[in-house]
């Protein structure tokens, strides 16, 4: 039986109907629309949503609402938002996301590995300097957060020879990893950690994890990427940190307040490469893919897909 769906967002009209258009070829036999073209009875008997930073308010619009199907594996900001709603929140997991993002950790980590920012700033001095490489195996890249996407992250660097730790809040084994767990662990993995990832999602536990306590734990040289979520550290520390010298670069993609206010300092400190959030974008077509899949299954079965923890916040 053909349904209509809601897609309720807070994208820009562009982004919008491209998702629809994907959204509308993965699932032919129902109707993908914006809650206004619905109609008060679609709007009551809706049981479902397609989701991407979507407003509290039109969600109330639909009071039936038993599960949202959000297009961004993040969704802390829907938790923190919806605090007292019942319906499930159902993360986007998709396994081209985890493979964009190990591509992004690699390539980010080769750009700190090879000294790509020394030498940026010695052509901007025209400036004919050549410096050692360090082996790979030479070199401890931590990973904060082993998940999926920390642990396809950790196995593209393995595959480089790097020498690879990594953190979680509880005990886990990763092939080819030290891993560590718990505060104590986090300190031991930070000390030995020549480029820090992190990958965490955001909760109370990870808000301001990278203090200035944290961050000079990290040996003397050490670099920071930040591919998870900007409040996890802190900026005035990070800044501090780079300004004495006790960590030589950071490359961040997450940041407080997005788009990166120009007034913000880390778009001129010559210690920091800035990126719009490109780390790891979510793809239309794979997405819609498997929100569809989720849906359909639902649909056929009444069956929910796992959803996110909401004291956890993933």
């Amino acid at each position: 039986m053909s349904m209509t769906i809601a897609f309720v967002s807070r994208i820009g009209d562009d982004e919008q109907n491209k998702w629809l258009r994907a959204l509308q070829a993965a699932l032919p036999d129902q109707r993908i629309v914006t809650i206004d073209q619905m109609s008060n009875d679609e709007r009551h008997r809706a049981e479902v949503a397609i989701v991407a930073n979507p407003d509290p308010a039109d969600l109330s619009r639909l009071p039936n609402l038993k599960w949202v199907q959000s297009l961004w594996a993040g969704v802390e900001r829907m938790i923190s938002e919806l605090p007292d709603t019942t319906f499930s929140i159902v993360r986007m997991t998709d396994p081209q996301l985890a493979a964009t993002m190990a591509e992004a950790v690699l390539a980010w980590t080769l750009y700190l590995h090879r000294d790509m920012p020394r030498y940026r700033e010695q052509q901007s001095q025209k400036l004919w300097l050549q410096h050692d490489v360090p082996l790979p195996g030479e070199r401890t890249i931590g990973l904060l957060g082993l998940g999926h996407l920390g642990q396809c992250a950790a196995a593209k660097l393995v595959a480089q020879d790097f020498r690879v730790c990594g953190w979680r809040r509880s005990a886990c084994q990763v092939d080819g990893v030290e891993t560590f767990s718990g505060d104590a662990g986090l300190d031991k993995m930070l000390a030995q950690t020549d480029i820090l990832v992190c990958l965490l999602p955001l909760t109370d536990q990870t808000r301001g994890l990278l203090n200035a306590k944290r961050l000079a734990i990290l040996p003397q040289g050490a670099a920071l990427i930040n591919f998870a979520r900007g409040p996890i550290v802190d900026d005035s520390a990070l800044i501090e940190s780079l300004d004495r010298g006790h960590l030589r670069h950071a490359v961040l993609d997450v940041f407080d307040s997005e788009p990166l206010p120009t007034d913000n300092p880390y778009w001129s400190h010559p210690k920091v490469t800035v990126l719009p959030h490109i780390s790891a974008p979510t793809n239309r077509t794979t997405a819609s893919i498997i929100a569809a899949d989720n849906i359909e299954t639902f649909f056929q079965s009444g069956n929910i897909p796992t959803g996110v923890d909401r004291e956890t916040g993933y």
